[in-house]
């Protein structure tokens, strides 16, 4: 199996020394991506912010897909940036980290708090396999309408189903199914969203008439 086979595969791979030219070839193609990656991360961190214009060109170069209303707080880093696709209508807040080895697909109307991080690698545990630098990729799925709390960390394989919210610390090694408040590290379903959130912002709280006047 191909090297570019054993990444979209969700195999474990290594990323360099291989002796095929097929396979050296995929290796100088995702460097190059990376440093791409790198480089349009950079310059979306140190543009001014008032320049909107020139942070969504460089969202656009950076990004495998992305649809309207979009925006990121500097600074965001990624991984590759080009395995990362977004609908509409998403919000990130500070510090948005993607390791994007692997396809992310983030969907619309999310919403990030600060300090999140998005992980679609993670390596064996055994430390023969770490030693040789083996690793291993698979999908992160975010549907419609989630809300990620700050300092959430959200690993491989991971599906966070539509409508959901993942409380602000916790760690999600396991999918999240729709229309459920989650916490916790493990991140666990602690109850559904239901009709009565509709009157309560918070528990007690109740949403004032004039929320949207």
């Amino acid at each position: 199996m191909s090297l570019k086979e054993q990444m979209q595969t969700g195999k474990v791979y290594i990323e360099s020394g291989h002796a095929s030219e097929e396979d050296r070839a995929y290796e100088q193609e995702i460097e190059n991506q990376r440093q791409v990656c790198k480089e349009i991360c950079f310059d979306y961190n140190q543009t001014r912010p008032m320049d909107t214009g020139r942070k969504q060109a460089l969202l656009a170069r950076l990004l495998g897909g992305m649809g309207s209303h979009i925006w990121m707080e500097a600074p965001i880093h990624f991984a590759y940036g080009s395995n990362t696709c977004l609908g509409d209508h998403v919000y990130a807040n500070f510090n948005l980290t993607v390791v994007d080895d692997g396809e992310c697909r983030i969907g619309s109307y999310v919403m990030f708090g600060p300090n999140v991080t998005i992980s679609t690698t993670g390596h064996p545990v055994h430390p023969y396999y770490r030693d040789k630098g083996a690793q291993f990729s698979l999908p992160v799925v975010i549907e419609d309408h989630v809300w990620i709390g700050s300092n959430v960390v959200i690993m491989p394989g991971v599906t966070i189903g539509k409508n959901s919210v993942i409380g602000a610390g916790s760690v999600v090694t396991h999918d999240i199914p729709a229309d459920s408040v989650a916490f916790g590290a493990p991140c666990r379903v602690v109850r559904p969203i239901t009709d009565e959130d509709l009157k309560y912002y918070k528990k007690g709280m109740p949403i004032n008439e004039d929320w949207d006047k």
